[in-house]
């Protein structure tokens, strides 16, 4: 099941870039010469006669295309075909190109938008116990999912006030007693930290827990959901950039997963609920757009035929077959430098 919900919201995002390909073609009046709904054997098909548009459906209802008239350089055009996307007008073509990954952020927008205003956002709030120690005090006393709530009758929460950690040494190894709450209702526990190490001449006391955050939905008003949605691309595009600079310094480890890791994370965040799954779904919108402006491998990314877009505007003549060819490769190139300063970055950093 998770496998259909992972396919279906990947088409989604896909679907949402092809539409925004379309909708600027039309609207800068470039001939699209098919639609196609899914993938596999065609089993329905239509032309309109007035714009000479094919809509097809094929059998596996995931993902889908937009054939643009001219889009490929090696299509044969008529040069006094005004109608195909090499015969348009550079800026034109440029806003066709950028309207797929527009699309993403705009749904990016759109998803955020719904989120905040249906369910809020999730703060970390309360301390959750994700994991506990054997050979410390809190072992058989406190469980995985436990949230703690009062540490010595003194509330405890993650966004103010001081921290466990601090709670925790400020006791100095006299017993402290933690009010939880498991399974709904609130109990207490008394635990007796234990000296660990010596941190910077300081003692460093510890009952044995690894915390987790455990979130409060906070609600929002309609201007504030939607300056937060706005945003929220925006910010998530910084986040991708910082993550990928940390990558290539090689303080970070690339971790690319792959189909399987993808539906298994697909079930994790769905298995949260509803709300968990949009939040991936608005970064993955980010994800989608952002990496489509990237000039790769894939001859007919968005990010070549701005490369090609490039070359035109700068030696005022169109690019070649034999040009997109140099592009293709000078893009698997740079893909294939990225992976080594990966994998050298990360070996160094064993």
């Amino acid at each position: 099941m998770m496998t259909v919900v992972a396919l279906a919201a990947l088409s989604l995002l896909r679907l949402v870039h092809e539409c925004g390909h379309y909708v600027v073609a039309r609207w800068c009046r470039i001939r699209i010469k098919r639609i196609v709904l899914g993938f596999g054997p065609v089993l329905f098909e239509r032309t309109w006669q007035k714009t000479g548009t094919t809509f097809q459906l094929a059998l596996i209802p995931f993902g889908g295309s937009v054939k643009i008239s001219g889009l490929n350089i090696a299509e044969a055009i008529d040069p006094a075909d005004e109608h195909a996307f090499s015969n348009r007008p550079a800026w034109q073509r440029f806003v066709t190109i950028l309207a797929g990954p527009a699309a993403n952020y705009l749904s990016a927008v759109v998803f955020a938008m719904l989120l905040y205003t249906c369910h809020g956002t999730d703060v970390p709030h309360w301390y959750g116990v994700g994991e506990v120690m054997a050979g410390y005090d809190a072992h058989d006393k406190l469980e995985p999912g436990d949230r703690i709530l009062e540490v010595d009758h003194v509330p405890l929460f993650i966004d103010h006030g001081p921290s466990l950690f601090e709670r925790v040494n400020a006791a100095k190894g006299a017993a402290i007693t933690l009010t939880i709450e498991r399974n709904g209702l609130p109990r207490e526990v008394s635990v007796t930290p234990r000296l660990d190490q010596h941190d910077y001449n300081h003692p460093v006391w510890r009952i044995g827990v690894r915390p987790e955050p455990q979130f409060l939905s906070v609600s929002f008003g309609i201007f504030d959901a939607a300056g937060r949605a706005i945003a929220y691309p925006i910010d998530q595009t910084k986040a991708i950039g910082a993550g990928l600079y940390l990558i290539l310094a090689g303080s970070e480890q690339a971790d690319p997963g792959g189909p399987r890791r993808m539906i298994e994370e697909f079930h994790r965040t769905f298995s949260l609920g509803l709300a968990q799954g949009i939040k991936l779904l608005m970064v993955l919108s980010v994800y989608l757009g952002l990496f489509s402006l990237f000039p790769v491998s894939l001859p007919l990314s968005d990010g070549n035929h701005f490369v090609l877009l490039g070359y035109e505007v700068v030696t005022r003549r169109r690019a070649t077959p034999k040009v997109e060819a140099m592009v293709h490769r000078a893009g698997v190139v740079l893909l294939g430098v990225l992976m080594l300063l990966v994998r050298l970055h990360n070996f160094h950093a064993f």
